[in-house]
């Protein structure tokens, strides 16, 4: 959560802005109160003893120690070692200045800290552990050679900067997971979408080639002796394939729109209008396309016929369709049944055939057919099943909820 919330707040104001803030509020507030006899317990938490005033020399140490503070700020976003460097200088510089003695002024290294924090957060770790050596470094440096400083302050000046390499460092791995989750949405998203595109066009294209099939087969076959069933088994093979050719039109203009946003140029206009796919609407058609070539198909209705939501109403088109193809293709019969069951919550569809071979192939559960019926009822948390009968033939089902939305 802290990440969560900071990260955008860097991106909004430049890390030297805080850097140099940071360095305002701790260094100058304070060097004023040196002025005023002393008062600069309130920074270090510590007495200064006769130091009384400050002098000449302390002032001018403070101005060359902000003005690096500054350059280093101005510098930390393009070369953040180099600012980084400026910062923790000034900051010894700074504590020296002041003749602190013993005492060791733990405050004084916050700017540099903060800076150690947004490059842990924001640069590479190579970096990273550069910055996190030189200000732990320096700050060891100093304890050691600054004789007699005092334990508990240098300590917590250490404590300081591990505690901002600590939240950069889970500031960096917040974000890397943020990235992560968003590659792989991204990834889930078109895998999705390329899935739907392959259920969509195996559902058009097997349909239409099954039907094909069989009308041009029996075309062939009384082209000699009945011209005119052979004229309407081509008319209708004519149709079938122009049916087809539309949907797959429309598909593939649905792939060449540019995303919203995007700066791709739109392709040249589809004259084919983008509808919103067949639904079950057209189940009197499929029936009479496939009575054609052949395969008698009695749907019946039970509930109100009503509005269904578009992914649905197509969902349980497509499920009808596939499973009347496999009949058509597989199923050594000459008739089926479509069940269609419009309920307030739910719809239920059901295709029953008595034919002597299972229209998978043989093969229950088999097939792109089933396993794209089962992803349409699993994307819309419904309940699929699909398994020969135990007197011959096979039945298909699909149970799929109706939002509440639209009851």
């Amino acid at each position: 959560m802290y990440a969560t919330l900071t990260l955008p707040l860097l991106k909004r104001v430049p890390p030297g802005a805080w850097t140099a803030l940071t360095w305002l509020v701790v260094a100058l507030y304070p060097a004023l109160l040196v002025g005023q006899n002393g008062a600069a317990a309130w920074f270090n938490g510590i007495a200064m003893g006769g130091h009384s005033g400050a002098t000449s020399r302390d002032w001018n140490m403070v101005s060359a120690a902000t003005l690096m503070a500054l350059a280093g700020s101005v510098l930390l976003a393009r070369r953040p070692l180099a600012g980084l460097a400026l910062l923790t200088a000034a900051s010894v510089a700074v504590s020296n200045g002041w003749s602190y003695g013993s005492q060791f002024p733990p405050l004084q290294f916050l700017s540099a800290d903060i800076a150690l924090l947004v490059i842990t957060a924001t640069r590479p770790r190579r970096t990273a552990r550069i910055a996190a050596a030189m200000v732990i470094g320096v700050l060891v440096a100093h304890i050691i050679m600054v004789p007699g400083t005092g334990t508990g302050d240098a300590q917590g000046a250490v404590l300081l900067a591990v505690i901002a390499l600590l939240i950069g460092r889970s500031m960096r791995q917040a974000r890397d997971h943020a990235k992560e989750l968003s590659a792989q949405a991204a990834a889930r998203a078109v895998t999705a979408e390329r899935l739907r595109i392959a259920r969509e066009l195996h559902d058009m294209v097997a349909h239409t080639i099954g039907i094909v099939a069989l009308q041009a087969g029996a075309a062939r076959r009384v082209i000699e002796t009945q011209p005119d069933r052979a004229r309407t088994a081509l008319a209708e093979i004519e149709t079938a394939s122009r049916e087809t050719l539309s949907g797959l039109r429309r598909v593939l203009g649905a792939l060449r729109r540019p995303e919203p946003g995007s700066d791709a140029e739109p392709a040249a206009a589809d004259p084919v209008p983008m509808d919103p796919g067949p639904g079950l609407a057209n189940v009197d058609r499929l029936a009479a396309t496939t009575a054609a070539a052949g395969v008698q198909v009695d749907v019946r209705w039970s509930g109100r016929r009503r509005h269904l939501p578009p992914e649905v109403d197509m969902s349980a088109f497509r499920i009808i369709q596939e499973a009347v193809t496999n009949v058509v293709r597989h199923a050594e019969t000459k008739a089926c049944q479509v069940s269609i069951d419009c309920q307030e919550s739910e719809l239920f569809i059901e295709v029953l055939n008595r034919g002597h071979r299972h229209p998978q192939g043989g093969t229950a559960g088999s097939g792109f057919g089933l396993v794209g019926m089962r992803e349409r009822v699993d994307l819309l948390h419904g309940e699929f099943s699909a398994a020969p009968l135990p007197e011959g033939g096979f039945r298909v089902a699909a149970r799929l909820p109706v939002p509440e939305g639209v009851r």
